[in-house]
């Protein structure tokens, strides 16, 4: 049998190569990967609040981690703000927030999303935090169980309405109520 390579444009078929998970790569994001985290479309409304948060992680502000399939390009993305204007989410020090957590579909539940969870509390580790926190939609149930496992536990609701400017400059404002979870990163 020849194994074929995956190919996240036509995915109808399952890959016959089972070993592609072994070839990502998890790096942190450069300017180059911006267009290709919008995901052939998917995402475009959200172009200028990638480009905001390239710029902040250019200051220390944020942190974005891109997960790229070798031949096949961005398949997974985590977004970390290290500090902001809301200190119960990310304070600069202890704690950090997880705002964005993306694995595309035709490679969920293969380890990827595991494999970057690992990687974001490792480092948030080495930077000296002791606390993650990430709001989730209240009806996203996939992601509850993912985070459940890595220990997350619901410490507040998230009424959920926030705003952007999207790609063509207009303002969107949306409504997704959220659970906040939190997590200690610090081993008992």
């Amino acid at each position: 049998m020849t194994s074929q390579p995956v190919n996240h444009r036509d995915l109808t078929n399952p890959p016959l190569d089972f070993n592609w998970i072994d070839r990502v790569i998890v790096r942190t994001a450069t300017e180059e990967d911006l267009p290709g985290m919008e995901w052939e479309g998917e995402f475009t409304r959200f172009r200028k609040l990638y480009k905001t948060a390239y710029e902040r992680s250019l200051s220390g502000l944020t942190v974005l981690w891109v997960a790229d399939l070798p031949g096949q390009g961005l398949i997974g993305q985590v977004f970390i703000q290290l500090n902001c204007d809301r200190p119960e989410l990310a304070d600069g020090r202890q704690r950090a927030y997880l705002y964005g957590f993306r694995v595309r579909s035709d490679f969920r539940n293969c380890g990827l999303g595991t494999r970057l969870m690992q990687i974001v509390e490792q480092d948030l580790i080495q930077r000296g935090f002791s606390r993650l926190t990430l709001n989730v939609a209240k009806e996203n149930q996939a992601a509850m169980r993912l985070y459940n496992r890595f220990g997350f536990l619901i410490v507040a609701f998230e009424p959920g309405y926030w705003s952007f400017e999207d790609h063509n400059g207009d303002w969107q404002s949306m409504h997704e109520p959220a659970w906040r979870m939190e997590k200690s990163l610090i081993s008992k």
